[in-house]
């Protein structure tokens, strides 16, 4: 069981570092799918379905890493995770030698991630207790691994454009990071208890919250659009305008991850603010939730526009980004939203179960770009965006509805 914390407020900062330096080390990856599309001639569909495998590992490290940090403690598995995304990077570094370095790489980054997002987030959450702002935890989770996902792919693509070893130097960046956080995690608070019963006891690969009936209804159905609207905009529509900056492909792609998780950072204080006012108090009116898929979907038309034109040169690639800050905007909003919402719905007892299973069901999402891709000869980008929108527009009739109907009943 959590138990208050016995130090100052500031401690949170040392948890957060850590969950920066792995959502570098996580997204980091997306400017480089594209060098290896260049310069190693691999698909578009097999670099982003590499660019997705990391959800194979993220899914189970969410899901049994949440619950285990419940039972024997925070600290030893956040510092677990920053440590194996150590060992992913440099297996990454061995990419250039073949997929399979690169599909491991992955696979052991989404392990990392999964594990220091679940509880570290609920670390985050717990270490600011003392703070009287309400929602402080979530909002401060959050920046933390947006901040790593923006930073990681902008400083991996100028390296990669511009630097040496193409292959190997982006990654070291976020190996200096992650040395710096594993120190730092030494001195930060404990703030679980040690349940007795021991490691595997007490159901501890229970999933939680599916007996809620508001988790189910709409957080859960919401999630997936969470990472959906940012991995669509950092890694699939930069792909459709690389060719018109061939001589600056590769920083684009990175400057595009950043713009949209920097926009996810930049929209959470008035987020924030919309989920303390009394109408966002209202549960069967959630304005963020509306607000956040309305952004998705008016950010994917437009966007379904722009490559249906395919005739505006430098321009599509600036449109992009535009584009990107609307995405950007309804991932923050969303990651605020769902955050928020399980904080709120979770007991102390399942605080970091509840928030693995909504993150792994965030997680989903990043199979977006390779579903995209893959359909490629199915239909054309613009009509599958176009297709897309559409489920973002069934999303917020399902979701309000249930959301009206959960509020009646509680």
């Amino acid at each position: 069981m959590a138990t208050p914390p016995r130090t100052h407020k500031e401690t949170w900062s040392r948890a957060a570092l850590a969950l920066t330096a792995v959502g570098w080390g996580a997204n980091q990856f997306a400017p480089m799918v594209l060098l290896y599309r260049e310069r190693m001639g691999v698909s578009a569909s097999a670099a982003e379905a590499i660019f997705g495998l990391y959800a194979a590992g993220l899914v189970p490290g969410l899901l049994i890493a949440g619950p285990l940090s419940d039972r024997v403690g925070r600290r030893p598995v956040v510092a677990f995770a920053v440590l194996l995304s150590m060992i992913s990077g440099v297996v990454l570094m061995l990419g250039s030698h073949g997929l399979g370095w690169l599909s491991t790489g992955r696979v052991l980054m989404g392990i990392a991630s999964g594990a220091a997002f679940s509880a570290g987030s609920a670390w985050v959450k717990e270490l600011s207790a003392t703070n009287a702002v309400a929602g402080a935890g979530a909002r401060r989770a959050s920046i933390a691994m947006t901040a790593g996902f923006g930073i990681g792919p902008l400083i991996a693509g100028v390296l990669v454009q511009w630097g040496p070893a193409a292959y190997e130097v982006p990654y070291i960046p976020q190996l200096i990071l992650a040395a710096a956080a594993l120190f730092l995690l030494a001195g930060t608070p404990e703030t679980v208890q040690r349940w007795p019963s021991g490691i595997l006891g007490g159901g501890l690969l229970r999933l939680r919250g599916f007996s809620d009936r508001r988790f189910v209804g709409v957080v859960l159905p919401m999630a997936p659009w969470v990472f959906g609207a940012a991995t669509i905009a950092m890694v699939y529509l930069p792909g459709l305008s690389a060719s018109h900056v061939k001589g600056i492909s590769l920083v684009f792609a990175g400057t595009a991850a950043m713009v949209t998780a920097m926009s996810g950072v930049a929209i959470q204080p008035f987020a924030r603010r919309v989920a303390a006012s009394p109408a966002g108090q209202d549960r069967a009116r959630p304005r963020l939730l509306t607000l956040g898929l309305a952004l998705v979907t008016v950010g994917t038309l437009a966007e379904a526009g722009v490559a249906a034109l395919n005739s505006l040169g430098a321009w599509q690639a600036v449109l992009t980004l535009v584009v990107a800050v609307v995405m950007g905007f309804g991932y923050g909003i969303l990651l605020v939203f769902g955050l928020a919402e399980v904080q709120r719905l979770a007991p102390p007892e399942d605080l970091a179960g509840m928030t693995a299973v909504f993150q792994a069901f965030t997680y989903l999402g990043f199979a977006a770009p390779y579903l995209l891709s893959a359909l490629k000869n199915v239909a054309s980008p613009s009509t599958l965006l176009l297709a897309v929108a559409a489920l973002g527009v069934l999303t917020i009739a399902v979701t309000v509805r249930n959301a009206r109907v959960t509020a009646k009943q509680s």
